[in-house]
């Protein structure tokens, strides 16, 4: 796996727009916090860019994203929104030239598209805060973009959870957000998930969708040959007039009780109010205890 080279200060970094349309003045606050880091920050041509719901048409997105991509100078791209639309682009966008020099690119929720693209050509990103609602998150979720982006050892300790699965084990981190990862099955853009950590996290969607979507990941065989589990948030999930009966963590503990490795639950990573930044195609130390989870890197 190729891991980008670690920032310092005096470095540039691109915000750019894949999925949904964002406005230049929704990113101040992301450029003056990665400008006190010591960065400097390039705008990329997709934002202000409105086409319906999107940040300009596939095109404009494509080529801003591949601009970003192609410029030696930059050292990490910046995923300004999520929403929807990042799939859309991927096969517009030519990432080869990361495999040879790369490059962070962040971002979570829509930018799993991404994040599977890159980890299908062995190429490391990062799972972490996006530049629009930063603001509305704990220092930390900033703090620790800016500490993996530096090249800073990390180490995460959260609270037990009743599902949690006890063991320990050192392994590539991938996954995302459910809705599309799961959208991304039978694609050339779909990682093979064998002896990795499987990190799934989503927002605002129906709790029977949640088990159809684990249904359908079990039917492929992704939880066969995985060396743990790692459940962010499930934030804000629907339900029909009548019930579903379980919630998104009871439909996904029933998925995955059965597996004899690692699952942690309740870890600060996707919708929440604390987005820890961590790294997929990177190793992973995932420690799970009576006493609760430690993930190192």
């Amino acid at each position: 796996m190729k891991i980008p080279s670690n920032l310092k200060k005096g470095d540039c970094i691109a915000i750019v727009a894949t999925a949904r349309s964002v406005n230049a003045s929704d990113l101040k606050e992301a450029i003056q916090l990665a400008e006190s880091w010591g960065l400097k920050v390039v705008i990329g041509s997709s934002i202000g860019k409105i086409q319906n719901q999107f940040a300009g048409s596939d095109a404009e997105r494509s080529a801003d994203l591949q601009t970003q991509i192609n410029n030696p100078k930059l050292k990490a791209i910046w995923c300004a929104k999520g929403g929807y639309g990042s799939v859309r682009i991927l096969d517009l966008v030519d990432f080869s030239s990361l495999q040879n020099q790369p490059k962070w690119i962040i971002g979570y929720s829509d930018v799993t598209a991404i994040h599977c693209h890159l980890q299908t050509l062995g190429v490391a990103s990062l799972h972490a805060q996006m530049p629009v609602g930063i603001s509305s998150k704990t220092e930390t979720s900033a703090s620790t973009l800016r500490d993996v982006l530096f090249g800073k050892k990390m180490h995460y300790c959260f609270a037990n959870h009743p599902f949690n699965q006890t063991g320990k084990v050192s392994a590539t981190l991938m996954g995302g957000n459910l809705s599309v990862l799961y959208s991304l099955c039978g694609s050339a853009s779909f990682p093979k998930l064998e002896n990795v950590i499987l990190l799934l996290e989503d927002l605002d969607e129906y709790l029977y969708h949640i088990d159809r979507m684990m249904q359908n990941l079990k039917q492929n065989g992704v939880f066969k040959n995985l060396a743990g589990i790692v459940i962010g948030g499930m934030t804000d999930m629907n339900d029909n007039r009548i019930p579903f009966g379980k919630t998104a963590e009871e439909i996904i503990h029933e998925y995955v009780s059965e597996l004899k490795i690692p699952v942690a639950f309740g870890v600060s990573f996707g919708h929440l109010k604390e987005n820890l930044a961590i790294p997929f195609g990177k190793e992973v130390h995932l420690m799970v205890s009576e006493k609760g989870t430690e993930i190192q890197f």
